[in-house]
């Protein structure tokens, strides 16, 4: 028998897809405590389960979990100890999968024969909003949890909206309701699938402000502070404003290849870094808290600005016009150079790897925007 090279490249994908679950489950039973225990719960479970009960680390020890609220006593403890967050392992293999599932989603695509265009980046817009505002979900349900004021979404439900997991959420949610609006389309259902599309991210946005609306109303210690939210919107659409006037008279060639959707580019990378200034700097004023930098990036600005203040002896600038605006500079400047780096001729060779790498880079943007207006308009 002769080996060619006519594979499908759908069907080798869907094979390796099943191939590696398969394997995965068998590792996990045939060997309980190195696999089950020692690999997937102390990477990847572990974590969840200490964010989902706001605990400082989860604890396994003869198949059994217990979650301790105190650093000194995670340090001390006997067993497998699992702490919120990413760890290097965890890291690098949800990268190798997105890598993975991204390639799958192109094949998908490719075997639908979704027609990519400007349509479809918009329709999946709310998709984008909906990510952030579903993360708030959780940091809601974290706050009240370590406030002694119970749960909106139970353990082990609200593993479903933790990072990493809620990434699979958002995607799977998504695929669906894009292939439910192409079968509608190509049945005649439907005139065209991309209003379809978006109504359903634009139901799933609505949900999730439900969900944050009810913990608002009947939860005292989450507030409502809508001027943090007006300023971000406001100042957001007045630099993605600005920017397309500006090119469009300056320097028309930055929208050759992007056209109009340049627009949302920089629109939700403008979110971002408005809401980041708004937070670090002015916290206190507009919302009565402070918050912190967790970003490396927003963290070295920070850094360097308050450095360059003192070193020229302007120390007080600090607190007169803060440190954290370089970075909606920074961001605005990414923005717009990623427009003008998709010309027209990246979309026509490669429009399908052009426009999932603009929606990558608006998500990447506009989700944790999305999130840290949320929180600062809720009080957490």
């Amino acid at each position: 028998m002769e080996l060619t090279d006519d594979v499908d490249p759908a069907r080798g994908w869907s094979a390796t897809f099943v191939a590696g679950v398969v394997a995965t489950v068998a590792a996990a039973v045939a060997f309980p405590r190195r696999v089950a225990d020692g690999f997937l719960w102390r990477y990847f479970w572990g974590p969840v389960d200490a964010d989902a009960h706001g605990a400082a680390c989860a604890v396994r020890s003869g198949g059994t979990t217990e979650r301790l609220y105190d650093i000194a006593a995670c340090n001390a403890a006997q067993g497998i100890v699992a702490r919120p967050g990413y760890t290097t392992v965890s890291t690098v293999t949800y990268a190798v999968v997105l890598v993975f599932m991204l390639a799958g989603v192109l094949l998908l695509l490719r075997r639908l024969e979704v027609e990519m265009s400007p349509r479809f980046y918009v329709a999946l817009f709310p998709f984008m909003l909906f990510g952030g505002a579903l993360r708030v979900v959780e940091d809601v349900n974290a706050k009240l949890i370590s406030e002694g004021f119970g749960s909106v979404i139970p353990f082990p439900a609200v593993a479903a909206i933790i990072s990493p997991f809620i990434y699979i959420t958002v995607f799977g949610f998504t695929l669906a309701a894009l292939v439910t609006a192409v079968v509608l389309e190509r049945r005649g259902v439907v005139e065209r699938f991309e209003p379809v599309l978006a109504a359903a991210g634009a139901v799933g946005l609505a949900a999730a402000f439900g969900v944050l609306a009810y913990a608002s109303l009947t939860r005292e210690i989450i507030g409502f502070n809508p001027l943090f939210l007006s300023i971000v919107a406001v100042g957001a659409t007045a630099i993605a404003a600005l920017f397309w006037v500006g090119t469009e008279r300056l320097a028309p060639v930055v929208n050759e290849g992007t056209g109009r959707i340049g627009i949302l580019v920089v629109w939700g990378h403008a979110v971002d870094g408005v809401a980041n200034v708004l937070s670090l700097d002015w916290g206190p004023q507009l919302v009565g808290q402070s918050y912190t930098s967790k970003h490396v990036i927003n963290e070295a600005t920070v850094r360097y600005t308050e450095a360059a203040y003192e070193a020229a002896g302007y120390g007080w600038l600090a607190d007169a016009v803060g440190t954290a605006w370089p970075f909606l500079l920074i961001k605005i400047g990414a923005a717009t150079a990623v427009v003008w780096v998709f010309d027209r001729q990246i979309f026509e060779e490669s429009p399908r790897y052009a426009y999932l790498l603009l929606i990558a880079i608006l998500a990447v943007g506009l989700g944790p925007g999305t999130r840290d207006t949320l929180r600062a308009t809720l009080g957490i």
